[in-house]
């Protein structure tokens, strides 16, 4: 309410971002202020972008193989220009390739093979249980030869954690320990961080991602996060379908019910 003597007169505003004859002629006099942008054009924006990159990169991760199999549903022109691109991949890891296996350590040898030789590059080392029930040590031994054998431009070292270290504990096996430029960079203890005794190669990708070993847009890592999610996404429907159907034989065991 306006006090006494005051000769202004009070505008009523329910809304003042809703449109309305009365609002526009009050914005345009200055008595509140322009209505912000709407969000919507922008989010419809990036929506289109999105779907844009999506289609442009829709053949991202695939190998020579899957590309020839879509010779029949892509332009050709857009297939050779991946073909290219992988090929140029491909010759490019087969230069860097030099390890391939996972070397076996010695402590003598760990300070030449490790720690000088990660002045070159990220080297991972898994110090390994020296008891035979250690499911976790077995576990991440297969994928370290896994790991090494496709990333053939990264070099994977393993040795007895009771040899690198004294008095290590068992219990903290097994354990990756990343080097670069000397340093230790990145140290995982036991599996537990990771997936346990389900850590798969996906979990050693995003390590190596991290630590930058390789790029984010690496094929072999796009590829297998791909695949893991086309998997899941199968997973989801095949849970979906069985849940309908199962739903479905519920209403109907009802139905028979209310004709009884």
């Amino acid at each position: 309410m306006a006090a006494p003597g005051d000769q202004r007169i009070a505008v009523p505003i329910d809304d003042p971002n809703a449109d309305t004859e009365w609002n526009d002629i009050l914005r345009k006099h200055g008595v509140i202020p322009e209505k912000p942008p709407s969000p919507t054009p922008m989010i419809e924006e990036a929506i289109l972008e999105g779907r844009r990159l999506a289609h442009e990169n829709r053949l991202e991760g695939k190998d020579l193989d899957e590309l020839d199999e879509l010779e029949d549903l892509e332009d050709e022109d857009f297939l050779d220009k991946y073909r290219q691109k992988r090929m140029a991949e491909l010759s490019n890891l087969q230069k860097k390739a030099i390890h391939g296996s996972v070397y076996p350590l010695s402590k003598p040898e760990y300070q030449r093979e490790v720690t000088d030789a990660s002045k070159n590059g990220p080297v991972l080392v898994n110090l390994t249980s020296s008891m035979g029930n250690n499911v976790e040590s077995r576990v991440l031994s297969e994928l370290w030869r896994q790991a090494a054998k496709e990333y053939g431009d990264v070099k994977f070292c393993e040795i007895r954690a009771s040899q690198a270290i004294e008095n290590y504990p068992d219990r903290n096996c097994p354990t990756i320990l990343v080097y670069n430029n000397g340093d230790i960079v990145k140290q995982v203890v036991t599996l537990m961080t990771l997936g346990g005794t389900r850590t798969k190669m996906q979990h050693i990708d995003n390590i190596l991602v991290e630590v930058g070993a390789v790029p984010e847009t690496d094929m072999r890592v796009v590829k297998r996060r791909q695949a893991a999610e086309d998997a899941e996404e199968e997973r989801l429907a095949g849970k979906s379908i069985k849940t309908g159907t199962a739903g479905r034989g519920r209403k109907s065991d009802d139905e028979d019910d209310d004709w009884d």
